[in-house]
């Protein structure tokens, strides 16, 4: 048994032919492998052939036939040509390619057209939200140029505007300074009670809207009041803080229990006023509750 391998079949099996001096037809043939072109040059296959020789024929009138392949002749200018023009495209692909990348590393260094806002977090949007500091009593004198009473009756009048058709029965809304740079709003009637919401829900949102309009308009604090909600409030929680305000001066620093609603910010504002040389802010817990930090300022907990 002999192989034979050419680039077709056809050129396998003169092959096989003349090395047996026989025609196709007396020999036993078995192809190994078809030819394949491939793909620009890439997964080419040549023939190959096992051949073997019928026993009944008889191997001494063999006759060496001359090789004569029906393709032409390959040249080797030819072969030259084909590899240089492939060396010139396998060139121009790795140049656009370089080209493509430096583009995009271009693109990298260039500054963006929009730059995104820096947003803070919500701990400290937080904090801001019922922080009075030295800078904000600052602006509010400035900005507020308007005189207090003219304030008080602007407020007032927009208040009762956003309630006068609503269902609640609620009296003269009253609206004064709680100092120079708070006002102070109270809601009471026999509906009042009602814009407190479940576990306080409503007032939250109440007071959120009004501070948002006064601070904004008139750069002022807001303290709202509710059928006496706010006092109850700050009752309880004043209550909570007293022995945690002594354990404070013992021990340094110390960690709430999980504040709901309005209690935070009350629990907040009076332990900045009791200790204001200590870092006291609020967090938040895995499960989502709010609670109070104080610690020293060189070992926030982050």
């Amino acid at each position: 048994m002999k192989k034979f391998e050419a680039k077709s079949l056809e050129e396998v099996y003169e092959l096989a032919s003349n090395e047996f001096g026989c025609s196709i037809t007396q020999l036993e043939i078995e192809i190994v492998q078809q030819s394949s072109k491939g793909f620009l040059g890439f997964g080419k296959k040549n023939a190959i052939i096992s051949v073997t020789e019928k026993s009944n024929h008889r191997r001494d009138n063999r006759k060496p036939r001359e090789q004569k392949f029906r393709k032409k002749d390959v040249r080797i200018e030819d072969v030259s040509k084909k590899i240089e023009d492939s060396n010139r495209r396998d060139e121009q692909r790795n140049r656009k390619k370089r080209v493509s990348e430096n583009k995009v590393e271009q693109r990298k260094k260039e500054p963006k057209l929009t730059e995104v806002p820096k947003i803070d977090s919500k701990d400290k949007i937080f904090d801001n939200f019922y922080s009075e500091s030295k800078n904000q009593r600052e602006v509010a004198k400035i900005v507020v140029k308007k005189d207090k009473d003219e304030v008080l009756s602007e407020i007032k009048s927009g208040l009762n505007s956003l309630f006068e058709d609503t269902c609640y029965e609620i009296d003269n809304i009253k609206v004064e300074f709680f100092d120079e740079n708070t006002v102070y709003i109270e809601f009471t009637g026999e509906d009042s009670a009602l814009l407190i919401g479940k576990e306080g829900y409503r007032y939250k949102a109440l007071s959120y809207i009004l501070f948002n309009w006064i601070n904004e308009k008139y750069s002022l604090m807001l303290r709202l009041e509710v059928a006496e909600f706010l006092k109850n409030q700050e009752a309880s929680i004043h209550t909570y803080l007293d022995p945690v305000i002594e354990t404070i001066k013992e021990k340094g620093s110390f960690k709430t229990k999980p504040l709901d609603g309005i209690l935070v910010h009350i629990a907040l504002k009076k332990l900045r006023e009791e200790f204001p040389e200590k870092y006291v802010a609020v967090k938040t817990n895995v499960r989502g509750d709010k609670y109070v930090l104080v610690n020293e300022y060189r070992s926030k907990e982050q």
